[in-house]
């Protein structure tokens, strides 16, 4: 059976989103182009950001998502969420005790969610 394995976000500014994710993730898209780049993760994810004028065929809006970084514990995640402040990020909640796990929320340029969790 198929599972996925690549994530790909519809950005406005491919170049911007490039530079932001490189800036999170620690490490340079492995292809880039002027309407999409590529990112290869260590867990063997992929991670794209495809222009959204240029999705074929075009995309509506349709339900929302969050790409979910899972950390060690509480005290990974208090950390995480510093650094995420101290370079700027948008932080769109605060880290908090949640049903799944300790977590906080970020989002990118493009306003897709980013979160951060420790499971219980």
């Amino acid at each position: 059976m198929a599972e996925p394995n690549f994530t790909v976000l519809y950005v406005t500014d491919v170049s911007a989103s490039t530079k932001f994710y490189t800036d999170l993730l620690g490490r340079p898209p492995v292809q880039a182009s002027p309407g999409f780049a590529l990112f290869a993760l260590q867990s063997g994810m992929m991670l794209g950001l495809w222009l959204r004028s240029a999705v074929q065929p075009p995309a509506g809006a349709v339900g929302g998502c969050e790409l979910s970084f899972q950390l060690a514990d509480a005290a990974e995640v208090i950390r995480l969420h510093a650094d995420w402040v101290a370079r700027g990020l948008d932080i769109i909640s605060a880290p908090a005790q949640m049903d799944f796990g300790f977590s906080f929320l970020a989002q990118d340029p493009d306003g897709h969610r980013l979160r951060v969790f420790a499971a219980p």
